[in-house]
């Protein structure tokens, strides 16, 4: 049996772990929210970790406002590095191992093919720079982690850009949507399955790996795509736009390339737009 601490558990991708924590009979979870379970203040954890006897840890918990974090710069930074080296360091001390998640925003946007692990990371915006330092200083003080960079995250759960779609044809909403971003449309389910594979593998591999589906869209296209599933896109008007202005500068191109995740784990990967239908038919 295997102690297993999930953080942030009721944000998105903590609800898509809570969704499949059933099918895993031989992992015990302990779900904990992120105000039963502040990652910024280390002297709670620590009593936390004393009484779990954890084996692994899955950190779900982090600042995500991309906007907000522009203007709340010191609080991403505690979230998404400093309390990521906390957790980073009580797993060293109790021989756990950490699973953490970072973003494609932790580039620059301007490559014209996927990223890959080793690629320079060069963030334009406090929300990928705070999740870069985050997995630096994991890096500095664990062996044993696992740092699984995602990107465009949706799923049922919490707010994302998926709901915000469906959201808007309940209301028959014209929709503006951006075609300046190219990158990849996530489902939170694969990356929730995903590591929990890794964990009842026992795979040693530890270290830096890209996720997220196969494919590449902008958010246009994701748009049209969740329009054309539902079965709306003769209700719903969708005009392209690429004027859409927001407070944090995004990364044109962040494509992440997944070859060497699918190598060491043998793993096939749905494509984007299969995952999409799966989850709007399911």
């Amino acid at each position: 049996m295997k102690n297993i601490l999930v953080t942030g558990a009721n944000g998105q991708l903590g609800a898509c772990f809570k969704k499949i924590s059933g099918n895993y009979p031989d992992f015990n979870f302990v779900f904990k929210s992120s105000s039963e379970a502040d990652i910024t203040n280390k002297s709670k954890l620590q009593k936390l970790f004393a009484e779990g006897n954890f084996d692994w840890v899955i950190n779900c918990a982090a600042y995500t406002n991309v906007e907000k974090a522009e203007s709340e710069e010191e609080k991403a930074f505690k979230i998404n590095a400093e309390a990521a080296k906390h957790l980073a360091e009580l797993c060293n001390e109790n021989q756990a191992k950490l699973v953490h998640f970072s973003t494609d925003y932790v580039f620059d946007g301007k490559a014209e093919k996927p990223y890959i692990e080793t690629d320079k990371t060069n963030p334009i915006n406090v929300y990928g720079a705070s999740k870069l330092k985050g997995e630096q200083l994991i890096a500095e003080v664990l062996k044993e982690h696992f740092i699984l960079r995602t990107s465009w995250l949706y799923s049922e759960f919490g707010h994302n850009f998926y709901k915000t779609i469906l959201r808007k044809i309940d209301e028959k909403a014209e929709l503006n949507i951006t075609t300046s971003q190219t990158g990849t449309p996530t489902n939170a389910n694969d990356l929730a399955k995903f590591v929990l594979e890794i964990i009842a593998s026992e795979n040693k591999d530890f270290g830096l790996y890209h996720f997220s589906n196969i494919g590449e869209a902008t958010w246009y296209s994701f748009a049209k795509a969740i329009l054309e599933f539902t079965g709306n896109s003769e209700e719903i008007r969708l005009n392209e736009s690429n004027n859409f202005k927001t407070i944090a500068t995004r990364p044109e191109y962040s494509v992440l390339d997944k070859t060497k995740v699918q190598e060491k784990f043998h793993k096939k990967i749905p494509e984007w737009k299969m995952s999409l239908k799966s989850l709007i038919l399911s």
